[in-house]
C-alpha cells in the first residue's frame, strides 16, 4: 500500500511585504450571544452509547495539568487540553450521571512504563484492575516534516461486573506508575446478542474463543462456506495471525463489540474487486500496532469491500488505519462505529468511491486525519461525512477533503485538533498524481468545531479551525459553508491559504451563518489571493483583530472579502503583515502582565532525548528542556514574535523534591533580528533551590534594548552536565 504524507510543509514564509488589505464593507449588525462548547457539542456529532466525564471536573487529589496548546505536551493532546496527573496512590473519582456497567478510560503513562489502576465502586475496591501501558503511545514519524513524538494517550476498557446507577461513584487509583487520566466513557453494555437464524458459526470450523489458538483458518473456511449468508462470531476472544483475503457477498456479525473480540492487526486485506454487499457488524477488532509503517496494511479493512457494503457497531482499536478504502466501494455505509488509537487515519476514501455515507461514528486519538477523502487515481463523488464526533486527532485534521466532486461534510462535532491540522480542511493538496481536484459543489454545513486549529511548526503560522487550501491548484469548485459553530479556537477561525506557498487562488467560497465564541487571534486568516463572501458571521471574544489579510508570496494578488450583511464583532484589521498576532495580543495592546514566552517558538543548540526546547515554554514547569550532555556552552532561544521591552525573567526547574539544589551559570542575550545578539546580563551563577520553589528571577537593567529573540547561554550546572529549564518566562515588568 502506498501511503501519502499529508503534512508536506509550505515553504518558510517571509512576511514582510507590504500587501493591500481589504476590509469589510457594509453595515455590521450586533446582538448575538454565541453558544459555548457545551451547546456546540449538543448541536452536532454522533449519538453515542456512552457518557464522557472529564477528569479535570472530577474529584481528585492529583495534579490538574493544562490547558496547553504546545505541540508535544501531554495536556495539548488531552480532551479539553486538560487532564489529571496521578502519582502512585493518588486517584480521581467520577460520579455517574446514568446507569452503567462498563467504562473506557483515556490515559497516558510515561514512555516505557506499564502498570495498572485500582478500581473502586462507591468506596469499595473491586477485584478487577484497569491495565495501563505506554506500548501503543509515543509514536514517531520522522518522515513527516514538523511532527514530534505524538499519540501520547491510549484507551483501556473494563466491564465492572455490576450494574451501577446514577449518582454512584467510580474511583481510579494509580498503583505502581504515574498515570495521567483524561476522560472516562461510562456506559451500560447490553447482554450478548444471540446467533442469527441460519448463520454459520466460526466455532463450528474450529475457531478458539479463548484466544489461545490461531483462528485464522476457521474464519476463512466459515466465510467461504457462508457466501450469500451470515458468519457468526460468538462471545469470546479470537486470535487471527493473518489477514482475511476473500471476503465477498457475506455478512460477518458478532454478539456485540464488548462480547465478540477479534485480536488482529490486519483483518481484511484484499486488492481485488469484490461484488459487494459485505456486512461487518457488532464485534471488536483490536490490534497490536505500536508504530506507523505506511507500507504495511495494518488496517481493519485494506482495499475494497465492494459496492453496497455496510460497516456498523464495530469497536476498532490499536490499528494503523480503520478503513483504508481503495477500489469500488460505491454506496458504502459506515455508521455507529468506534475508532480508537489509530496510528494514522480513522477512515480514508482513497479514490473511486461514489455515494458513500460515513455517519454517526466516534473517533478518538487518531494519528493522522480522522476522516479523509483523497481523490487519487479517480475521483470520489457524491459522498458524505455526516453526524460524526471526532476528538483529539493528534497530527492532522479532524475531517479532510482532498479533491473530489460534489462532497458533503455536515453536522459533525470536531474537538481538540493538534499540530498539523484544522478541524475541517477543504483542500487541493494532491500528495501524488493522478489527483482529481475539488469540483462541482462542496457543501460544509452544520458543523461544530471546538478548540480546533493548530500552530503549524513548518509555517510558524496557524492552521485555522476551518481551512480552505489551494495547496497544489486553485480552488475552482463552489464551496458553500453554512451554519457553523466555532468555539474556543486557539488561533484563527477561517483560513484561506495556498499551503504550497505558490499563491494559488481560493475562489468561489461563500460563508453564511457562523457563530464564533472566542478565537485566539483572528476570525479571517487570508494568506493567498482569492475571494470569499461572508454573511451573518457573528463573533465574540476575538483575541487580536477581525481580519489578517496578507497574501503570500508578495505580489501574487489580493484577497477580496465581501460583506454579505449581518456580520458583527470582527470589523478590525491586523495592520502588520510582518508579524503574526499572538493569541490575545495585538489590537488593542494585550495584558502587560502576560508571560511573553508562553507557547512561542523555541530552539536550542541541542537537546537530550525527548527534553526539547518547546517544553521550556509550555506553561508546565514539570516538563523541561535539557541540553546535550557534557557539551557546554549550551543555549536556548525564544522568538517572542515581535520586539518587546523585556525587563524580568523567571527561570524554573521542575518542583519535584527529586530535583535537588543546583547552580547554573548563565548569561542573558537579546536580539531584534535573530542575527546580532547583545549581552543583557553578564554571566553569573544562579542557585535553584527546592526550598525556594526551584525558581530564579532575573531583573534586566532599565537600559535594556527591546528584543524579539531572547537567549539564555549556559556554561555550567552543578547538578547535571547540561543546561536545564522547566520554564523560561519573560515579562514586561
Amino acid at each position: 500500500m502506498t501511503r501519502h504524507v499529508r503534512s508536506t510543509p509550505r515553504p518558510t514564509h517571509k512576511w514582510f511585504a507590504a500587501v493591500a488589505t481589504a476590509g469589510l464593507v457594509g453595515t455590521l449588525v450586533t446582538g448575538l450571544t454565541a453558544t459555548g462548547a457545551q451547546a456546540a457539542e449538543a448541536a452536532a456529532g454522533a449519538t453515542l452509547p456512552f457518557t464522557s466525564v472529564e477528569a479535570e471536573s472530577a474529584t481528585t487529589n492529583g495534579t490538574r495539568i493544562g490547558p496547553d496548546y504546545t505541540q508535544g505536551t501531554v495536556a495539548s493532546e488531552a480532551s479539553g487540553r486538560q487532564a489529571v496527573r496521578l502519582a502512585a496512590g493518588q486517584s480521581v473519582e467520577f460520579t455517574l450521571g446514568k446507569a452503567a456497567n462498563a467504562l473506557n478510560v483515556a490515559y497516558n503513562v510515561p514512555d516505557g512504563q506499564s502498570g495498572s489502576m485500582a478500581v473502586y465502586v462507591n468506596g469499595q475496591k473491586i477485584s478487577k484492575t484497569l491495565a495501563v501501558t505506554s506500548k501503543y503511545s509515543y509514536v514517531d514519524t520522522s518522515w513527516i516534516a514538523g511532527s514530534k513524538t505524538h499519540h501520547l494517550f491510549d484507551n483501556a476498557r473494563l466491564r465492572l461486573g455490576q450494574d451501577l446507577q446514577s449518582g454512584d461513584k467510580v474511583k481510579l487509583e494509580a498503583t505502581s506508575t504515574q498515570v495521567t487520566v483524561d476522560v472516562a466513557d461510562v456506559e451500560q453494555v447490553e447482554a450478548a446478542a444471540g446467533k442469527p437464524s441460519g448463520a454459520l458459526s466460526v466455532t463450528d470450523k474450529g475457531a478458539d474463543p479463548t484466544g489461545q489458538g490461531d483462528s485464522t483458518q476457521a474464519f476463512r473456511e466459515t466465510i467461504a462456506a457462508a457466501k450469500g449468508g451470515t458468519v457468526w462470531i460468538p462471545p469470546g476472544e479470537y486470535k487471527l495471525t493473518q489477514s482475511l483475503n476473500n471476503v465477498d457477498d457475506v455478512t460477518i456479525r458478532g454478539a456485540g463489540n464488548w462480547h465478540s473480540v477479534v485480536r488482529s492487526s490486519r483483518f481484511i486485506d484484499q486488492s481485488g474487486a469484490p461484488t459487494g454487499k459485505v456486512g461487518l457488524h457488532d464485534f471488536a477488532v483490536i490490534g497490536e500496532v505500536t508504530e506507523r509503517v505506511d507500507s504495511s496494511p495494518d488496517n481493519f479493512v485494506n482495499g475494497s469491500l465492494g459496492p453496497n457494503s455496510t460497516v456498523s457497531g464495530m469497536w476498532l482499536q490499536h490499528l494503523k488505519v480503520g478503513l483504508w478504502l481503495t477500489g469500488n466501494n460505491d454506496n458504502l455505509v459506515v455508521e455507529k462505529n468506534r475508532f480508537l488509537d489509530m496510528t494514522a487515519d480513522g477512515l480514508n476514501l482513497n479514490g473511486t468511491a461514489k455515494g458513500v455515507e460515513v455517519r454517526d461514528n466516534f473517533l478518538r486519538n487518531t494519528g493522522d486525519d480522522a476522516l479523509a477523502m483523497w481523490s487519487l487515481n479517480t475521483t470520489n463523488s457524491d459522498s458524505t461525512f455526516a453526524g460524526n464526533t471526532i476528538s483529539q486527532p493528534n497530527l492532522a485534521n479532524g475531517i479532510a477533503i482532498y479533491g473530489g466532486r460534489d462532497i458533503t461534510v455536515k453536522d459533525n462535532l470536531i474537538l481538540d485538533t493538534n499540530a498539523l491540522g484544522s478541524g475541517i480542511a477543504i483542500s487541493n493538496q494532491k500528495f501524488m498524481d493522478p489527483f482529481f481536484p475539488l469540483a462541482g459543489t462542496i457543501t460544509v454545513s452544520g458543523n461544530s468545531l471546538v478548540r480546533t486549529g493548530a500552530m503549524n511548526p513548518n509555517w510558524q503560522h496557524p492552521m485555522g479551525a476551518l481551512r480552505v487550501d489551494a495547496y497544489d491548484s486553485a480552488i475552482e469548485a463552489t464551496v458553500n459553508i453554512t451554519d457553523t459553530t466555532i468555539t474556543d479556537s486557539p488561533w484563527s477561525a477561517y483560513e484561506f491559504v495556498s499551503g504550497g506557498g505558490t499563491g494559488k487562488a481560493v475562489k468561489n467560497v461563500s460563508i453564511d451563518r457562523t457563530t464564533i465564541d472566542k478565537v485566539g487571534t483572528v476570525v479571517v486568516q487570508a494568506e493567498t489571493p482569492g475571494a470569499v463572501k461572508m454573511s451573518n458571521v457573528k463573533a465574540t471574544g476575538v483575541g487580536s483583530a477581525g481580519i489578517y489579510n496578507c497574501p503570500y508570496p508578495a505580489g501574487s494578488g489580493t484577497f477580496a472579502l465581501t460583506d454579505g450583511g449581518g456580520n458583527s464583532g470582527w470589523d478590525s484589521t491586523w495592520d502588520d503583515c510582518s508579524t503574526w498576532p499572538r493569541p490575545g495580543g495585538g489590537n488593542p495592546d494585550p495584558d502587560p502582565d502576560r508571560n511573553l514566552t508562553r507557547s512561542r517558538p523555541a530552539t536550542a543548540t541541542g537537546s537530550a532525548d525527548v527534553y526539547t526546547p518547546a517544553k521550556a515554554v509550555d506553561g508546565d514547569a514539570a516538563t523541561y528542556w535539557e541540553s546535550t550532555n557534557n557539551a557546554f556552552p549550551q543555549s536556548i532561544t525564544v522568538d517572542l514574535g515581535k520586539t518587546e521591552a523585556v525587563r524580568r525573567l523567571v527561570l524554573k526547574l521542575p518542583p519535584s523534591a527529586a530535583w535537588g539544589a543546583r547552580t547554573q551559570t548563565l548569561s542573558v542575550q537579546g536580539s531584534a533580528d535573530g542575527t546580532t545578539y547583545s549581552t543583557l546580563t553578564e554571566s553569573k551563577g544562579y542557585r535553584f533551590d527546592p526550598a525556594d520553589g526551584n525558581k530564579v528571577t532575573i531583573t534586566l537593567p532599565g537600559s535594556t534594548p527591546d528584543v524579539r529573540h531572547l537567549r539564555l547561554r549556559v556554561t555550567a550546572n552543578t547538578g547535571w552536565p547540561a543546561a536545564q529549564f522547566g520554564e523560561v518566562e519573560a515579562y514586561l515588568s
